[in-house]
């Protein structure tokens, strides 16, 4: 279960995601504007945010940002616009998943709950409070950093967590990832996909894709112990949303 607040300015659309995702299990607060969901995160403890772009007030992208520079809470963007630069602009601001209306509320509580568990996993594995550890001499010692960026070795075909554990690629996964790590944070196009897999383009009959992508999804849980960063994008792709370096 997530506690989840959805910000639409829209009251039937609003009424109808908190019905649904509650229905679903979780735990739903209502917000129609910026000022509302402030109200709200004062009053009770909110694990992700399903946040519209086109609000009264203050807009989407700028609470996104505003949040995200001291709240690691989760933040999922609806939004009626189409443009790529709108998508980039809402990964940038520090969304962790950006849909396109109208969204199917289906898809919408799968991405509840696929960042839910990233959210877990990263927690869990979050360095101890402890600030310092002592030394065989009782001189304290601070613990190192742990590093955050991933890494993908164009060479060998791996994908390499911060922690250090490693994954191969296979050929058709080598395409598909490189072609996201070299935008990171961007939402690549199921068309371009599919065309740098030596396909005519995208057809929606084609589930190759996807089961391409769970299996690796399936394969980096198995190897990092925790999600991988490869987002669905709503009707648009995929997205590598994490800091990435190439090598």
């Amino acid at each position: 279960m997530a506690r989840i607040a959805v910000v639409e300015d829209e009251a039937p659309l609003r009424t109808d995601l908190v019905e649904y995702l509650s229905a679903c299990g979780h735990d739903v607060a209502g917000c129609a504007d910026g000022k509302e969901l402030d109200h709200c995160l004062d009053s009770r403890a909110i694990d992700i945010i399903i946040l519209d772009v086109n609000l009264p007030g203050e807009g989407g992208f700028s609470i996104a940002g505003r949040l995200r520079s001291h709240s690691e809470v989760g933040i999922i963007m609806l939004t009626a616009r189409g443009l790529n630069v709108d998508r980039v602009v809402g990964l940038e601001v520090g969304a962790d998943v950006y849909m396109v209306k109208p969204v199917e509320l289906r898809e919408l509580e799968a991405q509840v709950r696929t960042l839910s568990r990233r959210m877990r996993a990263a927690n869990s594995a979050a360095p101890s409070s402890a600030a310092h550890q002592s030394d065989f001499d009782g001189e304290p010692v601070v613990a190192p950093s742990p590093p955050t960026e991933w890494i993908y070795d164009q060479l060998i075909w791996t994908l390499i967590s911060p922690e250090g554990k490693s994954i191969k690629l296979t050929g058709n996964e080598r395409v598909f990832v490189s072609l996201l790590v070299t935008r990171p944070g961007e939402p690549v196009s199921r068309d371009e996909i599919f065309r740098a897999l030596g396909k005519r383009g995208w057809d929606p009959a084609d589930r190759s894709v996807d089961s391409m992508v769970r299996r690796l999804r399936a394969k980096g849980e198995d190897a990092f112990g925790r999600v991988l960063p490869i987002e669905s994008v709503h009707s648009i792709g995929y997205a590598f949303a994490a800091a990435v370096g190439l090598r």
